[in-house]
């Protein structure tokens, strides 16, 4: 899954740095795996079976499977995205159906309450932006064969949350106001350990574009309470590979390492706030410049059986010149039938 998170990005050779550093993490695990033993000695450890493997999913990345058709998915996370001076409490809901056996389709709805020190905390418990979102399967693993499960997914994101006209409760803002479309890419795969234990990795790439946003009065975008104008959020890259390592048939470690890669937004307009009280208007240009933003993300899953499990992990974003720090602790229950 991807939490609510706010970072502008720096220049296109650093998106293929963040390429090559997933693909050297992720091939010492398939090496190691591959070059596992399984039924060659007699003493080799028994080969676990996938049907013996319960999982949860990682804390961030999607699966890149489909739901069979007529079956469907509830994955509610619960989180606390912390950084220095502020918490955004938040809940954010998978539901999923499958519409045919190779397609799957979404919603992810998203509510949030922000505390802030030095100033007023959110008014109360307000809506995010909604998503929808619809993924078809291309291909789909096979046990021998080197070829993952791959899917397609596209997302679209509606500016349902707050994000402008906020007057004194900067804190009530729980959306950016764009309509932003997701092009991603997901994959999935197994390798058996030398333990004979399931190693399940996950490597998804993405693009979103967002579209100009009208803004009034104070906003999301740093504006002051005159201002009249607009925003283009910068597109964004992002990239997310994904470990899981089952450790019994409940029990499950993961691992996300993720890498996101913002461009410049582009803030225009004027403010007519003087703080001198004078009559007039002041034209404002502001861009946030791009950055990069990279984390991490350890969690443990408790897999009840096939069908229901619980997740607690935390995100941690390595905080840089642009981006800030932040620690999410989450805890989530993943249900499909």
């Amino acid at each position: 899954m991807n939490f609510p998170v706010r970072t502008a990005t720096v220049s296109r050779h650093r998106r293929w740095i963040g390429w090559c550093v997933f693909g050297l993490l992720a091939l010492p695990f398939a090496a190691w795996a591959q070059s596992a033993p399984v039924d060659s000695a007699p003493s080799a450890p028994e080969r676990q079976s996938r049907d013996n493997a319960w999982w949860t999913g990682p804390m961030l990345a999607n699966s890149a499977a489909t739901l069979p058709q007529g079956h469907y998915l509830i994955e509610p996370y619960l989180f606390d995205a912390h950084s220095k001076h502020a918490d955004g409490f938040g809940s954010l809901t998978y539901i999923n159906y499958g519409l045919m056996d190779r397609l799957t389709i979404g919603a992810i709805p998203v509510f949030g309450y922000n505390r802030v020190d030095g100033g007023p905390s959110a008014s109360g418990i307000g809506a995010g932006d909604l998503s929808l979102l619809a993924q078809y399967r291309l291909t789909q693993f096979q046990e021998g064969s080197w070829l993952p499960t791959i899917s397609i997914q596209l997302e679209e994101t509606f500016p349902t949350g707050k994000y402008d006209r906020l007057r004194n409760r900067p804190a009530d803002a729980q959306g950016s106001g764009a309509y932003t479309t997701i092009l991603q890419i997901n994959t999935q795969t197994y390798f058996w350990m030398p333990t004979g234990r399931i190693l399940r990795m996950r490597f998804n790439v993405s693009q979103a574009y967002s579209r100009r946003v009208d803004v009034t009065g104070v906003s999301v975008y740093g504006t002051g309470q005159g201002f009249r104008g607009h925003a283009k959020p910068g597109s964004s890259f992002y990239a997310n590979a994904a470990w899981e390592y089952s450790l019994t048939q409940n029990w499950v470690l993961a691992l996300d390492l993720t890498y996101r890669h913002n461009r410049n937004t582009r803030v225009s307009g004027t403010d007519t706030s003087d703080p001198l009280g004078l009559p007039g208007q002041q034209v404002v240009r502001a861009n946030s410049g791009p950055s990069v933003a990279f984390a991490f993300a350890p969690a443990i899953e408790y897999n009840i059986n096939a069908n229901l499990g619980v997740l607690f992990g935390t995100r941690v974003i390595l905080g840089n010149r642009r981006t800030e720090r932040s620690v999410t602790p989450a805890l989530a229950i993943n249900y499909v039938h």
